[in-house]
């Protein structure tokens, strides 16, 4: 038994060594990659508008299941995109609340006599409306398909333009978020999905789809600690591996696709809880197999604002949700691993994946209860056991500081010294209690894959961050206006 244990701690520390030292290279990656992308992005931003009038029309697509409470906001900071021909085609996945009346009523639609041609399975299109003072806005009605994929394939179906960007019905994006989603499809026409970064909405001030102020939760630990792992994930883990021509995964909330290469492979599946990461692992292997040129690219400053779950049960539920389709993906397109074709995907990526990240929570929980289990009996080393914690948590704190560092200097996204305060003690609070939680659920995820246990999709929204009374937007009249004369009004 003892000789289980003390294998269990070495595995352990073996895994501590290897996820760490894996952690700071593509910290070290993003460094020097995000300077290049900034300074890229910045000229972009300040040429005049003749010059940036070559992106390709683009739709962007909401699916939305019970989004009553945020999907008109959602849809009102669509509409303000500062982007040359666009539209919006928003698919109601057979919602049981209002969802389709408060877009009716909120953006005057009326009903079209036409169809859809399928080409990706999923249920039935019921109807199609089409808006009034917004002719570049549409909403698909069709039966619930039981989860995002099969909404996601009937809005691709439904989409006309080349390149379709996915959105959650909560997403809040930043004007030109899409003029830098589109930048590597006009650098390298071999391009077929860009990724975004998804920053939170709680705590922001936002009305009529605007950013009055961007924010954080100060009294809502859980929200805070969900901040600092959205830094990491999309300012050095993403760019990093984007850096390596090796991204595994483009979130569900903010990308650009090539429209006829998701058709290629089938559309996304109704078969996985992580139909994003799924998406992405398909496509690197159809043109792996293939052996066709291709790119997947990721732009660390194109952002959007999503709301974060607020209370234990829903994040538990998230987390443990992500984690079971996380493994799902992985297994369904295993063929990637060590793929003769896949370079430094097939062969570091993801291989990390699957060890310092699907398989994480079990080394993790083995490694606390053998611990326990040598304290019980006296066998455990405390000065060792003590500096083991002192580096761990040390190290968590020194990753979750650097991509504050990174934000704060390449976006300076939090300019005030209360709110960088407020996430720098969350960086030490979250070592101890939140992070064994999270384990924890991603370990409670690996076992549902395994025994095949479905777990509820179901997030209760707060849309706390709507909620701003006083403040002057654009009313709906400039909107319409303004997208009438970048050309937008006929792009329907």
């Amino acid at each position: 038994m003892w000789e289980v244990l003390l294998a269990i701690q070495w595995l352990c520390l073996a895994f501590f060594v290897g996820i760490n030292v894996s952690y700071i290279s593509l910290c070290i990656l993003s460094y020097f990659s995000l300077p290049k992308i900034v300074q890229r992005h910045t000229l972009l931003r300040e040429l005049p508008q003749p010059h940036t009038a070559y992106e390709i029309p683009i739709s962007l697509m909401v699916t939305a299941f019970n989004e009553e409470a945020v999907i008109v906001e959602s849809i009102r900071s669509l509409l303000q995109t500062d982007y040359p021909e666009f539209e919006i085609v928003v698919v109601n996945d057979g919602s049981k609340d209002r969802t389709l009346e408060v877009l009716i009523e909120a953006f005057n639609l009326i009903k079209l006599p036409v169809t859809v041609q399928q080409r990706l399975p999923h249920k039935p299109i019921r109807a199609v409306y089409r808006s009034k003072p917004f002719p570049n806005l549409r909403v698909i009605d069709k039966e619930n398909g039981g989860c995002k994929a099969d909404a996601s394939n009937a809005g691709i179906d439904a989409s006309i333009y080349p390149l379709v960007s996915p959105l959650d019905a909560d997403t809040i994006l930043e004007k030109d978020t899409h003029k830098l989603l589109v930048q590597p499809f006009l650098e390298d026409s071999s391009t077929i999905a860009v990724g975004g970064a998804v920053r939170i909405a709680n705590g922001c001030k936002v009305k009529e789809g605007v950013m009055l102020e961007k924010s954080i939760a100060y009294r809502k630990p859980l929200v805070l600690f969900q901040v600092l792992e959205y830094m990491r994930a999309f300012l050095f883990v993403r760019v990093g591996w984007a850096a390596l021509d090796a991204l595994p995964i483009i979130s569900g909330a903010i990308g650009l696709f090539d429209r006829n290469a998701v058709i290629e492979v089938g559309g996304y599946s109704r078969q996985t809880h992580a139909e994003d990461l799924e998406i992405i692992l398909r496509l690197h292997l159809h043109y792996l197999d293939k052996e066709k040129k291709y790119r997947i690219a990721n732009v660390p400053d194109a952002n959007c604002w999503t709301e974060a779950p607020e209370d234990y049960r829903t994040l538990r539920k998230q987390r443990v949700r992500w984690h079971q389709g996380f493994v799902e993906c992985l297994w369904f397109n295993r063929r990637l691993l060590f793929h003769r074709k896949g370079g430094v995907l097939s062969w570091v990526s993801i291989p990390f994946q699957i060890i310092f990240e699907a398989l994480s929570p079990a080394i993790e929980i083995g490694g606390y209860v053998s611990t326990l289990i040598l304290f019980l009996f006296g066998y455990l080393n405390y000065e060792g056991a003590f500096f083991f914690l002192l580096l761990s948590v040390g190290l968590g704190v020194l990753l979750t500081v650097t991509a504050m560092l990174l934000e704060e200097l390449m976006f300076h996204t939090y300019p005030r010294p209360k709110q960088l305060l407020t996430l720098l003690v969350a960086a030490f609070v979250e070592n101890v209690g939140y992070r064994q939680i999270n384990a924890f659920w991603r370990f409670t995820g690996l076992i549902y894959w395994a025994i095949g246990y479905e777990e509820s999709r179901a997030m209760v929204r707060s849309a706390s961050w709507q909620n701003t009374e006083d403040a002057e937007v654009p009313s709906q009249k400039d909107t319409k206006d303004s997208i009438i004369k970048d050309g937008q009004g006929s792009s329907a």
